[in-house]
């Protein structure tokens, strides 16, 4: 087993605190640099010195850098950027700006995230499930001809879903979508920082605490001048993207999104999606050979996550743990209630795991 790009691996081990244990829960919550975790502590600190307000002034620069580049990731300007606190937060101040009536009907893959399906519900939009492949693709063909004999108000695309590693069409889809005028928000929860987000859509949402490797509490919402023009904020002009932003805000946390996102650009976008999707091949590879065990994923699919069904799956995820040292995701079907059936158990390491923390892994699930 040879994982692409070590030097890569080495350098993003060596810029972390060393872990307690084998993490591989990074589609959860990645580990953050050491230079991160300092700049969140100093900014924090530097607000008790001088004062929350004016620490934010002082770091206006930093984060003005930040949405630019953040907005370069999905192909969109820096005054389109709206940080947030979560992607479910995201979504949820895009649909209580954007208030389409209620009944209206938004095109969703039968694996939408429940949190998502639930925003919608919240706030009366039905959910229209589009045709896909076993794997919950979506079929493009047939969206083709939904939109064009009978479009919804909108298409929801979450790029990689929460319980299944698998990259949606998105290229196709926002085609689509373009040459007919239906509105496209994307989800790149899961996909920023592992595939290709630069995506023709009309919002993107997503988060700093998983493939990009920044704190908790912080998310993104980006949206296009035109698409935003509909919307009604609560406060402020909806042409300024910082009128869908809490002014109570965790500050330090987008200061430490600025840095985890340059540290993904120095590492080279293309080089991290090489090594990751070369981490997702192995990782399937050599679990697919465990006896009791199934890998979800094609093996070629480029992505770093890999799910599993096999025996007792909520027993080992904590087994894993508390034997082995093990950090891994149990995902419940409720997770995905379109989609899944039973539990699945969730590996996703980053560009730091280690050929031998991929054998620890399958030792400690052929032992169990």
């Amino acid at each position: 087993m040879t994982l692409p790009h070590s030097e890569l691996g080495a350098a993003w081990r060596a810029a972390r605190p060393r872990p307690a244990g084998v993490h591989l829960d990074s589609a959860a919550c990645s580990r953050q640099s050491v230079k991160v975790l300092d700049a969140v502590a100093h900014h924090a600190r530097h607000e008790a010195e001088v004062g929350g307000y004016v620490a934010e002034e002082s770091a206006e620069l930093l984060m003005q850098q930040g949405r630019s580049v953040l907005a370069g990731l999905v192909g969109m300007a820096a005054a389109d950027v709206s940080f947030t606190e979560s992607a479910s937060a995201s979504v949820r101040v895009l649909l209580d700006a954007w208030r389409l009536p209620a009944g209206s009907r938004v095109a969703v893959a039968p694996g939408e995230y429940h949190p998502n399906l639930a925003a919608l519900a919240h706030h009366g939009l039905e959910p229209v499930v589009l045709a896909a492949d076993d794997l919950g693709r979506v079929d493009v063909e047939a969206l083709g001809r939904l939109l064009r004999s009978d479009p919804p108000a909108a298409v929801h695309l979450t790029v990689v879903a929460s319980h299944r590693a698998v990259v949606q069409p998105w290229v196709e889809v926002s085609r689509l979508c373009r040459a007919t005028g239906v509105p496209l928000v994307v989800d790149v929860a899961q996909g920023l920082g592992q595939v290709d987000c630069d995506i023709p859509a009309d919002a993107v949402y997503g988060t700093s605490r998983k493939w990009l490797a920044g704190p908790r509490g912080v998310g993104f919402l980006v949206t296009r001048p035109a698409f935003r023009a509909q919307f009604t904020p609560v406060q402020g002009d909806p042409a300024d993207a910082l009128s869908f932003e809490t002014h109570d805000a965790h500050v330090a946390g987008r200061v430490g999104l600025t840095l985890a996102i340059g540290e993904h650009l120095a590492a080279g976008p293309v080089a991290v999606r090489e090594r990751l999707a070369g981490i997702g091949r192995a990782v399937r590879e050599r679990l697919a050979a465990v006896p009791g065990w199934q890998v979800v994923e094609p093996v070629g699919e480029p992505t770093a996550a890999t799910t599993l069904t096999g025996p007792d799956v909520e027993d080992t995820h904590a087994r894993l743990r508390a034997e082995h040292g093990i950090v891994t995701t149990l995902c419940l079907p409720a997770r995905a209630p379109g989609e899944m059936r039973v539990p699945v158990l969730r590996v996703s390491p980053h560009l730091d795991v280690t050929e031998s923390e991929i054998e620890v892994l399958a030792s400690a699930l052929q032992t169990g």
